[in-house]
């Protein structure tokens, strides 16, 4: 019996995070009631509070969720991109852009999350997620340590930008091209053929 107990309640902690993730990226965090989600995901208040402690514990689990998807898919491309580092780079950051624009994803993650979580919060999950692989990609092709980090920045600003950029384009077919032809250039101009 109690593994069942274990199974059901992972069940619900899982459904209660998938319907948060839909209204909070369809509403935004202001526009989201524990009420809400609860009734979506067919559960008491009571449960949602049990699993994720209050509005901002589920909204952080829902923006940790998100992160570790963009994060697993712009690995998993750049992983792809062959045996060079400069191609696993490029890949990745282009996977990043694609991911980062999924619907809602930008929304919860470059909108809501840096307000609803407070910015160094939300700089360390960026960091711990993808941050991370773009660090690791840029010490792959060279980079001087003494300019990584400060790149890394650089590069994941323009990257976040870019993706705020396209949320607010989503009608305009030429936007897509123009933003990774852009990212193209700028990782040319930031990691140089040898």
């Amino acid at each position: 019996m109690p593994r069942a107990s274990a199974a059901d309640a992972a069940e619900t902690a899982r459904r209660v995070l998938a319907v948060a993730t839909d209204l909070f990226a369809e509403r935004g965090y202001a526009g989201v009631a524990l009420d809400d989600v609860a009734r979506a995901a067919r559960v008491t208040r009571g449960a949602v509070y049990h699993h994720y402690g209050s509005k901002e514990g589920l909204f952080l689990a829902v923006a940790d969720g998100l992160q570790a998807a963009v994060a697993a898919h712009l690995v998993a491309v750049a992983d792809d991109g062959g045996p060079d580092p400069r191609a696993r780079l490029r890949a990745g950051s282009h996977a990043f852009l694609d991911a980062i624009t999924a619907p809602g994803t930008a929304r919860v993650l470059l909108v809501e999350a840096p307000a609803v979580l407070g910015w160094q919060r939300w700089r360390a999950q960026d960091a711990e997620a993808s941050g991370v692989h773009l660090t690791e990609a840029l010490a792959d092709v060279g980079v001087d340590p003494a300019l990584r980090d400060a790149l890394s920045a650089q590069l994941s600003g323009a990257m976040n930008e870019a993706a705020l950029w396209l949320a607010e384009r989503t009608d305009d077919p030429a936007a897509r091209p123009a933003a990774h032809a852009a990212l193209d250039r700028l990782l040319d101009a930031a990691v140089p053929t040898p």
